[in-house]
C-alpha cells in the first residue's frame, strides 16, 4: 500500500467519511463498515480528495496521453471540476471537463452535456460502484457524442461479490465494457492499514470476516 493510500485512509478515518458499526446496503447485506463520499462535503475536504483522484490519473496517465473527465450527474459533477483544478494546480495537466444534465435543455445552448465538448479520451469519474446503472449510461453519452470512453476512476472498490456470477461490480463493469476501472484504496487496502491499528481491532476482524462472506476471490 502507498503513503498516499494510507494518507487517504487516515483523511476518511479522521473525518468520520469511513465509520465502522452494523450498516444495512441496498443489498441486504450487514456491512460492518460505511464509506459516505458524501461527507466531503467542505472545501477543505473536497480539495483533498480531489488531489488523491489528480495523484492517481497524473500517474496512470501523466502527460503521455491526454484525457478528459467526465462527471455523471450528480455526484460525478463536483468530483470532476475539482479533479481538473488539482490535475492544473499540482500536476501542470490542464485537463477538460464536462458534465451531463437529468433533463436536455431546449434553450440557450441545448443539449444535456454542460463543459468542454465530449471527445478523444474520456475517463469517467464517480466515488464508487455499486450496481454499475450510472457506468452504463455515461458510456452511451460518451460513444453516442463519437468519443472514446478510456476508464472509470473511483475512491473505494469494496471488492464484494455483487449477483450471482461471483464477480465484484467493478469486475462486471470492466469485463461489460473493456475498460479499466481504477480506485484510490481498496477494500484489502483498508484491510492492511486496519491491521497496523490495535485500537480498531474489534472492527479490523470485522471486516475481515465480511470479506471472508462475501468479498471476491482473491
Amino acid at each position: 500500500m502507498s503513503e498516499q493510500q494510507q494518507d487517504f485512509i487516515g483523511l476518511c478515518l479522521e473525518h468520520r467519511i469511513l465509520t465502522f458499526g452494523e450498516f444495512t446496503l441496498k443489498s441486504g447485506r450487514v456491512s460492518p463498515y460505511f464509506f459516505n463520499a458524501g461527507l466531503f462535503n467542505d472545501g477543505f475536504l473536497l480539495g483533498r480528495l480531489a488531489s488523491h483522484y489528480a495523484a492517481l490519473l497524473a500517474r496512470i496517465y501523466g502527460h503521455e496521453r491526454p484525457f478528459m473527465l467526465y462527471g455523471p450527474a450528480y455526484k460525478g459533477i463536483p468530483l470532476a471540476a475539482a479533479c481538473a483544478i488539482r490535475l492544473a494546480d499540482e500536476h501542470d495537466l490542464s485537463v477538460p471537463w464536462a458534465f451531463n444534465r437529468k433533463e436536455a435543455k431546449d434553450h440557450g445552448e441545448g443539449g444535456n452535456i454542460v463543459g468542454a465538448a465530449l471527445s478523444g479520451d474520456v475517463v469517467i469519474i464517480d466515488d464508487v460502484i455499486t450496481a454499475g446503472t450510472s457506468v452504463g449510461e455515461s458510456m452511451e453519452i460518451i460513444r453516442s457524442a463519437g468519443a472514446n470512453p478510456l476508464a472509470v476512476v473511483i475512491a473505494l472498490d469494496r471488492e464484494e461479490v455483487a449477483g450471482d456470477g461471483g464477480q465484484s461490480a467493478v469486475q462486471a463493469v470492466e469485463a461489460q465494457y473493456g475498460i479499466p476501472v481504477h480506485a484510490i484504496i481498496r477494500l484489502s487496502d483498508l484491510e492492511s492499514r486496519l491491521a497496523t491499528m490495535p485500537e480498531l481491532g474489534e472492527h479490523a476482524r470485522a471486516v475481515e470476516a465480511y470479506r471472508a462472506r462475501y468479498g471476491i476471490a482473491r
